[in-house]
């Protein structure tokens, strides 16, 4: 037998070998940070320098602005090439080609999109100087696809894949892609169709409660159309094949406070974007300085220019408005040409055309993709298709980011020569989308606030407004424009001296037209004023703690209705009372080492499946999430809605009192299983640890390597944010969506000004800086944003130049 020993032996040590190599080889991919690189680019005329501070933050200095917009494509594609990369394949729906049949639906939607289709076109309607701000980011990223062929990061060795060149068009796509996460009004008008098929118009109206302080808004009633379409599509096959929509409690936060509030005497400007986590983060801070001026803050990979930043000049922060720029129509087909739709003025022919998907270890896939004069036909993607076609409708999908003449890319490739409020409300005035609500700061102490974009305008006998699949034969529901530019909400230097913005209604009620009728409950924003008025002037440092503040006023309001409901007469668990008694001495502070965010969480997730999951049947595991304005209506019985308490299918009256403690009772049986059978180890940022997934790595055996998690606090209605997704059985506690930065804008000195992100500057696993902000991010700590030599250089882990490679004349001459 010791021939099978020796063969062991000789195994594990070919393993090791080629996990050793394999681990240099991964090591070889790391990026260049000190030294010079000549790169034969006409993009690069003079040299380019990147120094990289301590924390990897590369400042850059070129001699004009378009040659250090090369030099940050240069950059991205050193430390993020594989986020690029997926993020590229996004936009063009063409992940099959590298991850298999999995990604054969996703690339179907998008395809039918028309997304990078819609990129490339968009591209012609720019300014001459943003097309050459992509044309020389571009160039950037392929001069280091050029130099580092055989030395692509470990993602593309796993998969087998080559980067092909980049191009403007890969800019744009993605631009389109956060448009998207950033657009979800689709989501609501499907779940309104899909919900007709159980519910009655009064009960799906119940279900989307108004805005606190607004009247419910009546739609028409297309209960009998949408149930037929409904059964014919097959609402839930086709949900399941689309991106999921815009969660609750998505958004941000951003705040501004003039002089008077501050000590300084000068303005603070706070900003936190709310986002999907992911491995690497989203962003990637950097500074570009260049003739034209210095610009720091962050940038999304694969897109050229400081999207959130300061210039030295003036600061800026995003907020999402959250208008509805998106509408479903439900077309009708001509009974006698099914190549035909109605229209009001007559059948139209549908617009075809052909995509071809290119699907790894599979036959290519032809995909047959129809139009109408609203957009896309986004039913074509479900398999059933065909049986939506025979009952004589489709579903078409119209939405701002899909015309041509989309120039948004004009206005963020713009801030960083803005000096003023005036040049910065014209550097918007073409910006498509999505809307946001942007609090602005200025040097001079001038603050203010504006809401770009193109918001449709829906005409008034439109009885639809947007919130409902519209019948697409009826011209009554056709956009009759945008919102004008100059009618878009703003101020400037308002009396209260401060502006705040958390997804929340942000217009009065004698606002003249419709944004949206979906804006985010308010808790955040309350919870901002509400501190912010606790201090009669504030600093950096107060602006620390609001940002990480951890008390939901949603918990608070919804816990007393819980709290007073008797216990549970039988229950399971015999420390039921405790728990109980614990939670009514809590203020809902949602911190990471306390079990009262834990077992409140647990208690709301089974008292919403035990009150929803009956009336909602196989929609409610998709349509599952925290919805605290329905169940405050429900459990205060507002307008009669406790009913939404019975049990028809049991045959039990409605009794929300029982449900409240049979789900208490259910939430500590959920959490000793999950846990341990001791509450006194239960904590909740262990539960709610911030997971920031890797694609693809996180499905694979190096999910350890490559996913970042840390334990945090907050919910998804706290400052500091952190959505747990409540249909997740396997983890519905995580933190999946959160503040993906925060900055803090010091007008007094811009050099003062603070900014973290959630992972680090590197998307290379085996970087040092891979996650080297995750611990800061989750404990509110910050990184400085300066652009003073004397800050930037000590520590800083190396300078590269990029150097313009000598013509082969010039080579020869002595």
């Amino acid at each position: 037998m010791r021939w099978v020993f020796r063969l062991l032996v000789l195994l594990l040590l070919l393993a090791g070998a080629a996990g050793i190599a394999a681990y240099f080889i991964a090591r070889a991919s790391l990026p260049q940070t000190a030294g010079s690189i000549a790169l034969a680019s006409p993009a690069l005329k003079q040299e380019a320098r990147i120094l990289r501070d301590r924390n990897a933050i590369p400042h850059i200095q070129a001699a004009s602005r378009n040659e250090a917009l090369f030099a940050l494509g240069f950059a991205h594609a050193q430390d993020r090439l594989w986020q690029m990369e997926v993020n590229r394949r996004v936009a063009a729906g063409r992940l099959a080609e590298a991850f298999g049949p999995r990604a054969l639906d996703t690339d179907k939607f998008l395809r039918t999109l028309g997304v990078r289709r819609s990129a490339a076109r968009a591209y012609d309607f720019l300014k001459p100087e943003t097309r050459s701000a992509l044309d020389a980011y571009a160039a950037g990223v392929n001069a280091f696809l050029e130099q580092h062929e055989g030395m692509l990061p470990p993602e593309f060795l796993l998969l087998g894949i080559k980067p092909e060149p980049w191009t403007p068009a890969d800019s744009l796509g993605w631009l389109k892609m956060m448009a998207w996460d950033l657009s979800g009004n689709w989501g609501s008008e499907m779940a309104r169709l899909a919900l007709s098929r159980r519910l009655d118009k009064k009960q799906i109206e119940e279900f989307f409660p108004p805005y606190p302080g607004d009247a419910p808004v009546s739609l028409a009633d297309y209960t009998q159309l949408y149930r037929q379409v409904a059964k014919a599509l097959d609402v839930e096959e086709l949900m399941a094949r689309l991106p999921e929509a815009r969660p609750d409690g998505i958004g941000s936060n951003n705040w501004v406070l003039s002089g008077k509030h501050t000590v300084t005497g000068a303005p603070l400007l706070a900003n936190d974007p709310h986002l999907g986590l992911s491995t690497p983060a989203i962003w990637y801070f950097a500074h570009l300085s260049s003739p034209s001026g210095d610009v720091i803050g962050a940038t999304l990979p694969g897109i050229p220019g400081v999207i959130l930043g300061h210039n030295g000049k003036i600061s800026w922060g995003f907020t999402n408005t959250g208008p509805d720029t998106q509408d479903l129509f439900i077309e009708k087909v001509d009974p006698a040409d099914p190549s035909r739709y109605i229209a009001p003025d007559g059948p139209k022919p549908f617009v075809t055309r052909s995509e071809t998907i290119k699907v790894k270890g599979e036959a290519d896939v032809v995909l047959s993709v129809r139009e109408t004069r609203h957009g896309p036909v986004i039913s074509d993607v479900n398999p059933q298709a065909q049986k939506l076609l025979d009952s004589g409708y489709v579903l078409s999908f119209a939405w701002t980011t899909l015309r041509d003449d989309d120039r948004s890319a004009d206005s963020l490739t713009g801030l960083d020569n803005v000096s003023d409020w005036s040049s910065f409300i014209e550097n918007f005035r073409d910006f498509t989308g999505p809307q946001q609500n942007i609090v602005y700061a200025d040097t001079a102490g001038n603050i203010g606030f504006f809401a770009p974009g193109k918001v449709p305008l829906r005409k008034p006998d439109n009885d639809l407004k947007g919130m409902a699949p519209a019948p697409g034969w009826d011209a009554r529901y056709d956009w009759d424009g945008f919102i004008p530019f100059e009618q878009l909400p703003r101020s400037y230097n308002p009396a209260s001296g401060q502006v705040v913005t958390a997804n929340h209604k942000i217009v009065p009620d004698s606002y003249p037209y419709f944004i949206t009728s979906e804006w985010a409950d308010p808790y955040r924003a309350r919870r901002i004023e509400q501190l912010l008025r606790e201090r009669k002037v504030h600093s950096v440092e107060s602006f620390k703690q609001i940002q990480g503040d951890t008390v939901s006023l949603m918990a608070a309001e919804i816990l007393p209705y819980m709290l007073s409901a008797p216990l549970k007469s039988q229950p399971q668990n015999s420390d039921l009372a405790a728990m109980h008694a614990l939670l009514s001495g809590w203020n809902g502070g949602m911190g990471a080492n306390h079990i009262e965010p834990l077992v409140f969480q647990a208690w709301y997730r089974e008292l919403t499946r035990l009150v929803l999951a009956d009336e909602l049947g196989d929609d409610f595991q998709r349509l599952w999430r925290h919805r605290p304005a329905l169940m405050r209506n429900i459990l205060s019985n507002t307008d009669g809605q406790a009913y939404w308490c019975a049990n028809r299918e049991a045959g039990l009256p409605a009794d929300c009192p029982r449900l409240v403690a049979e789900a208490l009772d259910l939430a500590l049986t959920n959490l000793k299983q999950r846990f341990g059978q001791d509450p006194a180890r239960w904590r909740w940022g262990e539960a709610h640890f911030a997971k920031s997934s890797h694609r693809p790595l996180s499905n694979t055996p190096l999910r350890r390597l490559a996913e970042v998690s840390v334990p945090t606090p907050g919910d998804a209605f706290t400052v500091n944010v952190g959505r747990n997704a409540l249909n997740d059985e396997a983890e519905p506690f995580a933190n999946v969506h959160a503040a993906s930065l925060r900055a803090i804008y010091d007008l007094a000195d811009l050099n003062r000004s603070l900014f973290i992100h959630s992972t680090g500057q590197s998307g290379h696993p085996l970087s040092p800086f891979y996650r080297s902000f995750a611990q800061s991010w989750a404990t509110v700590m910050y990184v400085p944003m300066t652009l003073r030599p004397a800050d930037i250089e000590p520590g800083a882990i190396g300078t590269l130049l990029l150097r313009p490679a000598a013509a082969p004349d010039a080579a020869k001459s002595p």
